[in-house]
């Protein structure tokens, strides 16, 4: 089996342009990810797939690998199918980590190519954290997700789910984390798939897996991960990476 990390990195981000090669303690927040992924064990490449030339050249200039892709791609799942599909022919699963995901844990991406490796019949995969009573379940810019017995998705959503609504019942809440696996045929086929109404609506693009009927695989992490939204969450990120 011969897996691929892709890290999608767009400059024209809605909330935060240019988020990519913001610094970090110095350094554009881009190589921070793919510095850590790059020392992952069992796997075979690791490329930044970005549709900006300023991000292209940042990441070649740092001695990484790096794809252009289309600018209209809507989505990183889309520049994943894209690099998969034109540039790596012989890949057989592809780990997404998104690029505002500094703290990224090297094990966690290793313990996906391994849960890959042991479970044949999964097909998409994704992570949650289960959160704190410290943590702000009610932003939006924390997505949440429910999962049934079996760690497949039920649903994601930007809103605190699910909602407690008899106040004597505890109810754990995860955060999803924005770090994906895919089989080859699924994330190419997944590509070719219309947006959803769900998927629109909430900005997830997982919810178009979910009203397609495909199961997405939930691996709880024992960590959380702080990645970068907005511009006020760099601080936080800098204090962490101390």
């Amino acid at each position: 089996m011969k897996t691929a990390v892709i890290i999608p990195a767009r400059y024209a981000s809605t909330r935060f342009p240019g988020k990519p090669l913001v610094l970090i303690k110095g350094k554009p927040l881009i190589l921070h990810v793919i510095s850590k992924v790059a020392k992952c064990k069992g796997v075979d490449a690791v490329v930044v797939a970005t549709d900006d030339k300023r991000i292209f050249d940042v990441i070649k200039q740092a001695g990484f690998n790096v794809y252009m892709t289309p600018v209209k791609l809507k989505s990183g799942t889309d520049r994943v199918a894209f690099v998969a599909d034109k540039y790596l022919k012989n890949f057989d699963v592809f780990i997404n980590v998104q690029g505002d995901e500094p703290l990224i844990d090297k094990k966690l991406v290793e313990k996906i190519v391994e849960q890959f490796k042991k479970d044949k019949s999964v097909e998409y995969l994704t992570v949650a954290y289960k959160m704190r009573n410290t943590d702000d379940i009610n932003n939006p810019n924390t997505v949440k997700v429910i999962f049934d017995n079996n760690m497949n998705a039920i649903y994601f959503s930007r809103y605190p789910i699910p909602y407690v609504r008899n106040k004597n019942i505890k109810a754990n809440h995860y955060k999803h984390i924005g770090v994906y696996g895919y089989r080859r045929n699924f994330v190419l086929e997944f590509a070719k798939t219309k947006q959803t109404i769900l998927e629109k609506a909430e900005s997830l693009e997982q919810l178009r897996a979910l009203e397609n009927n495909k199961k997405v695989k939930i691996m709880i992490s024992p960590r959380d991960l702080k990645d970068v939204n907005v511009p006020d969450d760099i601080k936080n990120v800098e204090k962490l990476l101390r």
